[in-house]
């Protein structure tokens, strides 16, 4: 009986989080590649497109200090935000958004999108 309510712990325990595995732009995964560098900015492009986001969402290895610059082009309207550095923009749909900083706080930070509810990548700063 014991190992029942074990279990049951262990399932009601993963309720919310093995929810955002399954919505579109919600992965975990480790990203495939990395950012490319222009004179020292790490360059990190996103499309967002029918509620799906490329390159799939993952992590963005950062050096502590250097500067990003996340571009994001969604076809529809919505808001950007990075977590952490309070950056935020307004998407307009079909145009490319440019935002940039430095990063000089050590931390994993998650850029998303406010009202699709979107994660769009994952930035270990380091």
């Amino acid at each position: 009986m014991r190992w029942l309510l074990v279990v049951a712990v262990l399932v009601a325990g993963c309720g919310q989080l093995s929810d955002t595995h399954h919505r579109p732009g919600n992965s975990h995964e480790v990203a495939t590649a990395p950012p490319s560098t222009v004179n020292g900015e790490v360059l990190v492009p996103i499309t967002i497109a029918q509620g799906q986001v490329s390159p799939p969402s993952g992590w963005v290895e950062i050096r502590k200090g250097q500067p990003v610059a996340i571009t994001v082009t969604s076809d529809v309207s919505d808001e950007l935000h990075v977590h952490g550095y309070d950056v935020e923009a307004e998407l307009l749909a079909g145009k490319a958004v440019t935002v940039r900083f430095t990063a000089d706080v050590a931390g994993v930070f998650q850029v998303e999108t406010h009202e699709n509810k979107l994660v769009l990548t994952q930035l270990a700063v380091k």
